[in-house]
Order: C-alpha cells, then sequence, then structure tokens
C-alpha cells in the first residue's frame, strides 16, 4: 500500500555551493510510504506521519546551514559543541563559519541538492516509523515563481528562535509597486542584486573589517551561542538596520523612493514561502 503527503511544509535554510557561494533557499517536502496494513487497516496513521516528519525536519534542517561533508571544497572541525568551517570557492575565494554544532547540518554528500538532502534525510529518519512502514521516501521542490526572486542569507542575533543563526536563508519572491502599478521591471532589478546575497547588520561587522574591500566579518553573541561568518565583500550588501523581513521591505521601498522622488512606492517582500511584508516609502 502506498500513502502520500504533499506539501507536507517547507524548510528555509541556507546551503554551501561550490560556484554560487552561500545560497540561501526554501524548498517544499513532500513524502511517501509504502508498507502493509496493520491491525487499523493503515499503514500508518496520518497524523503519526505529520507529526514525526514535520518536527524532524523543523528541527534538523529548518534555519540551518546545510553542509556536504563529503565535498574536497569542505575543511571542518568540531571542538566543544562548535563548528567551524572553511569552504573554497570556484574562484579562489573562501568562506569560513563558525557556531554551535545546532547551527549547521552536515550532510553526507558531496553536493548540496535536492536528491541528495532527501537520501541523507531519509536514512537519519530510518528508525522512526513502526514495522508496518517498508520504505519512506521524501522530495524536496521548488515554489513555482513566475515572476521575479532572489535567494538571500542571513542572521538575526537578537531573535528568540532559530533565526538568530548567522547563516541561514530563503528563496523569496519580491513586488514593487510605483503609484500603485506594479514595476516588473525593478523587481528584476532587485532580484538580480540579491541574487545568493549575504544580507548583514553594520554594526554585526568586526571593527577592523568595515573598510575591506575583499572580505567581511560579521561576528556577534546570541542566545545560542558565539556566531563569526567571513565570506567576500563582493556577496554582501550591508544594512544599517537588522534584516527581518519587515526592515528588508522598508529599506527596499526607501532606497527605490530616494530615485524616484514624488512617487509613492510600495513593496511586498516574502520571506520563503507565503509570508512576508508590506512596506512603503515616498520622498
Amino acid at each position: 500500500m502506498h500513502l502520500f503527503v504533499d506539501n507536507l511544509t517547507n524548510v528555509d535554510f541556507s546551503y554551501l555551493d561550490h560556484q554560487r557561494g552561500l545560497v540561501g533557499e526554501t524548498w517544499l517536502a513532500n513524502a511517501a510510504l509504502d508498507g502493509a496494513l496493520d491491525n487499523q487497516g493503515m499503514v500508518c496513521d496520518f497524523g503519526v506521519v505529520k507529526k514525526t516528519l514535520r518536527h524532524w525536519l523543523d528541527d534538523q534542517l529548518d534555519h540551518r546551514l546545510l553542509v556536504p561533508t563529503l565535498a574536497p571544497a569542505l575543511t571542518l572541525t568540531h571542538k566543544d559543541g562548535n563548528i567551524s568551517l572553511e569552504w573554497l570557492l570556484a574562484s579562489g575565494e573562501q568562506i569560513s563559519v563558525s557556531g554551535p554544532e545546532q547551527a549547521f547540518a552536515l550532510v553526507e554528500s558531496d553536493k548540496i541538492n535536492a536528491e541528495n538532502v532527501a537520501r541523507w534525510s531519509v536514512q537519519q529518519l530510518a528508525s522512526s516509523f513502526p514495522a508496518s512502514v517498508e520504505q519512506l521516501k521524501l522530495s524536496f521542490e521548488d515554489e513555482q515563481i513566475q515572476d521575479a526572486f532572489y535567494h538571500y542569507s542571513h542572521g538575526l542575533k537578537k531573535h528568540q528562535g532559530n533565526c538568530q543563526r548567522i547563516a541561514h536563508g530563503h528563496r523569496s519572491r519580491i513586488q514593487i509597486f510605483v503609484e500603485g502599478n506594479r514595476n516588473k521591471q525593478l523587481e528584476q532589478e532587485w532580484a538580480q542584486r540579491w541574487k545568493d546575497i549575504y544580507l548583514g547588520t553594520r554594526e554585526d561587522l568586526r571593527q577592523g573589517d568595515k573598510e575591506s574591500k575583499h572580505n567581511l566579518v560579521f561576528a556577534y553573541q546570541a542566545q545560542q551561542g558565539d556566531f563569526t561568518l567571513e565570506l567576500p565583500a563582493s556577496a554582501c550588501e550591508i544594512l544599517d538596520c537588522d534584516t527581518t523581513v519587515e526592515q528588508l521591505a522598508q529599506y527596499i521601498a526607501t532606497t527605490l523612493a530616494e530615485k524616484h522622488p514624488g512617487s509613492e512606492i510600495k513593496v511586498r517582500a516574502y520571506e520563503g514561502l507565503g509570508k512576508g511584508a508590506i512596506a512603503s516609502a515616498k520622498q
């Protein structure tokens, strides 16, 4: 017998890629189970399936940095409950990240993609279901977005939950209105501007790195521990505010209003799938 659960949940995270660098991503998760019927006439109760899988995905993938442990570009060390890593980019530049173990997902693969993460996840979940379940399948897919979107990573040190992790991210759509009219050209410009970007808060820059033209180092202490991220300056945009979606929407609106004086700008900025903020500005 075959069971399926489509659109089970979504996960927001970042991952390391040899070409693209630090990539913010959002995936939809789907599940399928094969097995024999139990004494209730079920392979497995849907409530158990949803609860088990959602909890594991939320705990082990969501708001983490996914690291392919078999990649030759990776150097990784564990010490006292913390992880430090260096990631070599195809350009010869490097990304360095350190933080508590719970901020990382160490995926046994040479590359992060939907198929490899699904395979690894199933291995981790092997003992989580009753004997009637003979096979578990997971699949991840992108949200179908017809218009502009960008991939960004960030960290929110003041957040009480997992958003405080310095390298997690989202794949997000963007909608921009000028005087009430949708402007797809501006949307595409911001999608290009924030393609595989790290959005950093200026106060999190280490003092000696504020004028660097090559690498930037962001560091802060949060509730979960100490975090540090170093990456090429060309992959960053520095903001004078925290990078909550509310403040990102306002940042885009204010920036555009300065370039379009007299016009009312409205920005509908998403954070991953189906949620976000709306901000307006006019000068």
